[in-house]
């Protein structure tokens, strides 16, 4: 059989197994935007992970935050384990605090301020306690410098709990 007339067949054989191959398109191709220094990108999905715990940050931010984990954070959450395996990844998204305009006691999101996420990886990040940061403005990395003061504010508040600020709400 000529070998051109099996490429139908094994393709027909794979998509009903569920291991068709997907088509990359252009948009997938791009290079995504990342962290100076550190070289962290948004990670796709995030949005959808689950809710570690919600902030409050007072004045002068003035925000309201939501930490999210990937599937190997929020296990390391539930179970207590520190310091966090390498994998953990972190997401904490931040709004404008702003009052309800429909229920004056309440407050709700306004305008988003920033995505900050924290890689976990002990080998490439060894020298910032083993992890990475990127914030993000806008879906655009913030400058060198605003990178530069991540750790150095992590090492100095919260060093032995493996420089995580966020708490498990259960």
């Amino acid at each position: 059989m000529n070998p051109i007339y099996l490429v139908p067949c094994v393709f027909a054989i794979l998509a009903s197994s569920g291991l068709a191959a997907v088509a990359v398109t252009n948009e997938d191709a791009k290079p995504r935007a990342s962290s100076p220094i550190y070289g962290v990108t948004i990670p796709d999905g995030y949005r959808q992970w689950e809710l570690v715990a919600p902030a409050e940050e007072a004045e002068p931010l003035n925000e309201l935050r939501a930490v999210l984990g990937n599937v190997v954070a929020i296990k390391a959450y539930r179970d207590g384990t520190l310091p966090f395996p390498d994998g953990t990844v972190l997401a904490k998204l931040a709004w404008k605090h702003i009052q309800s305009p429909e229920f004056e006691s309440a407050s709700v999101p306004g305008a988003a301020t920033t995505v900050q996420i924290m890689v976990k990886d002990s080998k490439k990040y060894a020298a910032t306690g083993g992890w990475g940061f990127g914030r993000f403005v806008d879906g655009k990395p913030a400058d060198e410098t605003q990178h530069r003061t991540c750790f150095a504010c992590h090492e100095a508040r919260v060093q032995g709990l493996d420089y995580v600020f966020t708490r498990y709400a259960p």
